[in-house]
Formats: structure tokens, C-alpha cells, sequence
């Protein structure tokens, strides 16, 4: 955890947001990740976003069971989606979702968001020719090489 701590004071430092994630598997640091939404114009560039592709791509897998990531910050929506589907064993972290509002972190209305119907939805939503999009989705079912996530 001190090292997620102290990855987000040196990217202040140099840039970036103040947000830091390490992963570690077998006790052991795996990959690093640090918030580089401004300086990469990336608005998915969040610590734990970084930690986890530079993780995926060492370990040669999508699939992350046996790490734990520790975030100096309660992760965001998009990146506790993205601890989940890597399927991390473990999330431990420093700050929480209401100290990162207080600074103007504030990711609640995502929340919201999340629970309300689309057609409710602050950007507008529309689901357009579903009939059409669905022959990927059988193609998928009916595949026998499919790799499962």
C-alpha cells in the first residue's frame, strides 16, 4: 500500500493525478500504474486501468486471479469493473470514494447514473436495431473457439 501511496505523490509530481495502484502476486510487486488521464489525454487512463493492462501483458493473460491490487484511492466505477473482470483475488486500498469528492474526485453521479433506466440518463441513450446487433452475439454462442472471460 505505501508504494500505491507513494506512486500517487510522485505523479503529482509530474503531471498526473493524484492516484496509484500497484499488483502484486506471490508477494511480490508486478506491475505499477499511476493516473495519467491529463498528461495522455486519456480519460481511461486511471491507476488502476494502467496497473492492470501492464499486469495483463506481463503475465500474458487476461485473467489476473491469484494477484491482489492495492489503490491509493477506493476505485471509481470504471476501474472496479475493470478489478472485477480481471478477476483480481483481492483490492485494498488508502483513500476512500468521499475523500476523493472532497478534493473533486466525485465519481456518485456515476453511481446514480447506473442505477437509473437508459431513456433516464443524463447522456441521451437510445438502443438502435437490435435485431441487427444480435447476430454477433449468436455468432459467439454458436462458436466452439470461443475463450471465455
Amino acid at each position: 500500500m505505501r508504494k500505491a501511496i507513494a506512486l500517487s505523490i510522485e505523479n503529482i509530481e509530474n503531471g498526473g493525478g493524484p492516484f496509484g495502484a500497484v499488483i502484486v502476486k506471490d508477494g511480490k510487486i508486478i506491475a505499477k500504474g499511476v493516473n495519467r488521464v491529463t498528461a495522455n489525454t486519456d480519460p481511461t487512463a486511471h491507476a488502476e486501468v494502467n496497473a492492470i493492462r501492464q499486469a495483463a501483458k506481463k503475465l500474458k493473460t487476461f485473467d489476473l486471479a491469484g494477484c491482489e491490487i492495492y489503490t491509493s484511492c477506493e476505485p471509481c466505477p470504471m476501474c472496479l469493473g475493470a478489478v472485477y473482470w480481471a478477476h483480481l483475488d483481492k483490492m485494498y486500498y488508502g483513500n476512500s470514494k468521499a475523500d476523493a469528492k472532497n478534493i473533486g474526485f466525485d465519481d456518485s453521479f456515476i453511481y446514480d447514473e447506473i442505477d437509473l433506466k437508459p431513456e433516464e440518463r443524463q447522456i441521451l441513450t437510445t438502443q438502435l436495431i437490435p435485431e441487427e446487433a444480435i447476430v454477433a452475439f449468436n455468432t459467439w454462442t454458436a462458436a466452439e473457439d470461443k475463450v471465455r472471460y
